[in-house]
């Protein structure tokens, strides 16, 4: 598994006309096996953030290592997971999950093993020949979350992945990615706008400041592996939703 270091991280995106600082001097580490969730203000630099840990964009200044090894760009130790849909509508929900071990040369036996695997884990056993089409946004959201892990990414970076869902949707998706990541464990950094999301999976809530961003707060979360939906009504859960949310609001009237 991976230990992601953030060293003094700044990315500027610049046009003739415009010069935007999305990241100032972040520094960060993640540790192996750790899910930490990102939250701060609309237009932060969050997903800025996510997109330099994937490759997909290089720092302006600074560096990001994945186990002392420099990120130069995107890898296969490394899967995304979108808050739009991704998943590939010509193939089924068995053949989606066994794209990337096909495209990796993986013996069809232990192909067949990793999919039916991940099919229970997301609770689509009995939809592994269906298409994308009839599904609801939900159950396609799982084929995204089964669909990266079995590639065998050290790293999963989730940007938003459940934004999109209603509330019931998306407290099933919680314990479907708790569910996943307990029988398969991996470095998880996990971008949302919703604190008890962060907190029902986080490891810890990582608190960015407005842009140009750089790390406000880091708040551990005391709660164990063993989570479910009625932890939100938690005395102490609620003490730690307000907490963040007050430093949300710190962080935004100071640059207000």
């Amino acid at each position: 598994m991976a230990q992601i270091t953030i060293d003094s991280v700044s990315k500027v995106f610049a046009t003739a006309r415009k010069r935007t600082v999305a990241l100032n001097e972040t520094s960060l580490t993640i540790d192996h096996c750790e899910t930490v969730c990102v939250v701060g203000p609309s237009g932060c630099g969050k997903t800025t953030m996510l997109n330099l840990i994937a490759g997909f964009i290089r720092p302006t200044a600074g560096s990001i290592s994945l186990d002392g090894r420099e990120v130069e760009g995107p890898a296969a130790d490394r899967a995304v997971v979108f808050q739009a849909d991704a998943v590939f509508p010509w193939l089924t929900v068995a053949g989606n999950i066994a794209f990337g071990p096909r495209m990796q040369g993986m013996p069809r036996a232990r192909r067949a093993e990793r999919i039916e695997r991940f099919l229970d884990l997301v609770g689509l056993s009995d939809f592994a020949k269906a298409y994308p089409k009839e599904l609801s946004g939900g159950m396609r959201k799982r084929v995204d979350l089964a669909r990266a892990y079995a590639s065998g990414p050290d790293v999963l970076l989730l940007d938003e992945p459940f934004g999109a869902l209603d509330l019931f949707t998306k407290e099933t998706m919680w314990t479907s990615l708790r569910r996943v990541a307990d029988a398969e464990p991996k470095t998880i950094v996990f971008v949302t706008h919703d604190i008890e999301e962060a907190l029902f999976l986080g490891d810890r809530v990582i608190v960015m400041t407005p842009r140009p961003a750089r790390v406000h707060s880091v708040v551990d979360v005391p709660f164990g592996p063993d989570r479910n939906l009625d932890l939100r009504a938690d005395p102490d859960f609620q003490a730690l939703r307000i907490d963040i949310a007050h430093s949300l609001r710190e962080v935004h009237d100071d640059t207000a």
